[in-house]
């Protein structure tokens, strides 16, 4: 419908409209408000992540430290090399996804189908690849304790490096049992026990004598701080609970906030991900019948392209927020 402006000798035309404002198609349009939106929440994640670290910085886990695993190669400690790798793997598809576009809009159907192809299995290995990195952070590689204020104890040795629970643990004629519904009082439950108990930590901590215990406080040299034998011991002395790995109760890095939000932020992002590579698959396949060669126009290749854009955009700025600053 069009606006018009009335004058005694003509009749003039205001706005035509139609169904392009802008120069943009609808789809278009509704696909950027989407990613405008989109925007906003992802910003209000990582502001509230850089506020709580801010908040906690003098426990906040190291990433380096976090992030040291790389696949096929267990026991080698690689800080961020992986999440490197996932970081490029997930640019390269962008850029496969704008050489899709591009063919598109020349009608060259072969390019558009092989560019499509290598944006998908990039996005595949990506997703695979943060499952990886989950499994990882989930199952914890040294383990911890955590006493009964709340505080992190992690164990070294006397160079300063890591030392696994494994390593000392004592193993100690006692029996443990897992509170279940059917037995606990009020029907509490408890998670799966830890492979070791405070006494048999505490029973090889006493037998290995070069070992200290680190604390969760960070330095201003980014160290974490590390005890003297007789602090270690008074210290050890308050242990409530052994961690392994990390959940949403605790986690064996430091801060129990890091583990939060690590989920939600890399989760959200992975399921976007995740989405745009099944949006990616139905797209493929209606280039494969020639859905887009009938109606002589790619456009829906762009509309996907913008979306999964905004999808590495978004992760380049959560590498840089959660992984590298």
């Amino acid at each position: 419908m069009e606006a018009t402006v009335t004058t005694a000798n003509s009749e003039e035309k205001t706005w035509g409209g139609g169904n392009e404002p802008m120069g943009a198609s609808y789809g278009k349009l509704m696909m950027w408000f989407f990613i405008v939106s989109d925007a906003l929440t992802f910003s209000g994640f990582l502001a509230a992540y850089g506020f709580s670290r801010f908040k906690f910085i003098e426990t906040w886990p190291l990433a380096d430290e976090v992030f040291t695993h790389f696949p096929f190669m267990h026991g080698v400690s690689a800080p961020m090399y992986y999440v490197a790798l996932m970081t490029f793997i997930l640019i390269f598809s962008s850029v496969t996804m704008v050489l899709a576009v591009d063919a598109g809009h020349q009608m060259k159907k072969n390019k558009v189908i092989l560019y499509m192809f290598l944006t998908i299995i990039g996005g595949l290995i990506f997703v695979g690849s943060q499952a990886w990195e989950w499994k990882n952070f989930i199952k914890g590689e040294y383990g911890a304790i955590e006493t009964k204020g709340g505080s992190l104890l992690q164990f070294v040795d006397k160079d300063g490096h890591r030392v696994a629970l494994a390593d000392f643990a004592a193993t100690l004629p006692e029996e443990r049992e897992q509170l279940t519904r059917n037995k606990a009082k009020w029907f509490m439950s408890e998670p799966a026990l830890p492979s070791y108990s405070v006494a048999e930590v505490q029973a090889g901590f006493k037998a290995h004598p070069e070992l200290l215990i680190r604390t969760e406080v960070v330095t201003a040299e980014k160290q974490k701080t590390i005890l003297s034998r007789a602090e270690s011991e008074a210290r050890l002395s308050q242990a409530h609970y052994v961690v392994e790995g990390a959940n949403l109760v605790r986690n064996e890095y430091g801060s129990k906030l890091f583990a939060d939000f690590f989920f939600f932020i890399t989760g959200f992002h992975g399921f976007h991900v995740f989405s745009g590579v099944v949006i990616n698959i139905i797209i493929f396949f209606n280039v494969l019948i020639g859905t887009y060669e009938k109606r002589k126009s790619y456009e829906m290749v762009e509309k996907v392209g913008l979306y999964w854009h905004f999808v590495d955009l978004v992760w380049v700025f959560v590498f840089t927020v959660f992984y590298l600053v």
